[in-house]
């Protein structure tokens, strides 16, 4: 490697730990507000917020490595764009690919770092996120819960309670279960015993009735005990696609038809997403020799205009495979495989002048 490569790469590499910094940090605000508001009822410590975040960086460096490594590009060839530094490379012999070398440097370890995200740690990130998500609702929901004062930690429940003699006793309980909307329940006990259990809160309800109401009838049951069990929203049902690995999501798609096109899709996007890294290679330093001339500022407006533009195409042809009107091959890849098409034209005009 020449000394004039390393100086390049070190910069690039700075450039795009700063990238990815700002980048995590705008998508995952998003997800980090709603989960804070699901367990700011609940008395998350600071350690649990921390850990979440740790949780969250996989599937979100899925994203951002790609929009990252064409952002540094962008800012380190701009400026030697705008410092003539590049004519001066040329001048003295070094052709287009050769001054982009540390470019294809970088994009090899992109590449590498994405797909072990893409395969590997996002979807064991997602599984180990959810769990914690659920421990801390499951172990501090119950604490959460004060007389006369109605709780609404646990989704389309409310509940109420007159005396709390201690953390697992409570006296005088109303419940209202809406989570069925079809078949609401009104629950009145005069004691209740908590017990946390690993799917979520059993409530030991003693001596008390049950109206379940149903379109225009009302059903009222009488009970000695009646075992309610409380699962944290964020559990659910089943696995969640982030959750599954490209090769779990091709087994789903088989067997479960219903959903296989969204699987499929799922697949072909984590996929895509690393390979995405080699297209930046040859697409971000023709492209920086135009934002070279607008700035730091131009550089950043322009890679964000091309990812705009990408998931763009990519999410109009994945609408498209969902409603059969494409396969679902060419709906996953038309947004790539139109990028490929540009990226290698403007790097070819770029290194025949």
């Amino acid at each position: 490697m020449l000394l004039i490569h390393k100086s390049v790469l070190k910069e690039l590499f700075i450039s795009f730990l700063f990238s990815i910094l700002f980048l995590n940090f705008s998508l995952m605000m998003e997800k980090l507000i709603r989960i804070t508001r699901l367990l700011a009822g609940v008395g998350s410590s600071f350690l649990d917020i921390l850990t979440i975040i740790i949780y969250l960086q996989p599937e979100t460096l899925i994203i951002t490595i790609p929009m990252a490594l064409l952002l540094s590009i962008l800012l380190v060839y701009g400026r030697m764009s705008a410092d003539n530094e590049l004519i001066i490379l040329q001048n003295l012999g070094m052709t287009f690919f050769n001054i982009s070398k540390p470019v294809m440097y970088l994009g090899v370890i992109c590449f590498f770092v994405s797909i072990s995200m893409s395969f590997f740690l996002g979807p064991k990130s997602s599984i180990l996120l959810r769990e914690k998500i659920s421990d801390i609702l499951t172990k501090r929901s119950a604490l959460t819960i004060e007389e006369g004062i109605f709780n609404t930690a646990f989704k389309d429940i409310v509940i109420l309670v007159r005396e709390k003699p201690s953390e697992q006793v409570l006296k005088g309980v109303l419940l209202l279960d809406d989570r069925q909307k079809e078949e609401q329940k009104i629950i009145f006990a005069k004691e209740a015993i908590i017990e946390t259990q690993s799917e979520g809160i059993a409530f030991a309800l003693l001596n008390g009735q049950v109206y379940i109401s149903k379109r225009n009838s009302i059903t009222e049951i009488h009970f000695e005990k009646y075992q309610f069990l409380l699962v944290p929203s964020v559990m659910g049902y089943g696995r969640k696609k982030s959750e599954l690995s490209p090769f779990e999501l091709l087994v789903a798609s088989e067997l479960e038809q219903d959903q296989r096109i969204k699987y499929i899709l799922e697949f072909h996007r984590r996929v895509s997403l690393p390979l995405l890294c080699f297209l930046i290679v040859f697409l971000a330093p023709p492209l920086s020799l135009l934002s070279g001339r607008s700035g730091k500022l131009g550089g950043v407006t322009l890679g964000l205009a091309v990812f705009v533009i990408y998931y763009s195409i990519l999410l109009y042809g994945e609408n498209l495979a969902k409603s059969g009107k494409i396969p679902p091959f060419f709906g996953s890849w038309i947004s790539f495989i139109i990028l490929m098409i540009f990226s290698i034209l403007l790097f070819y005009r770029a290194n025949k002048k």
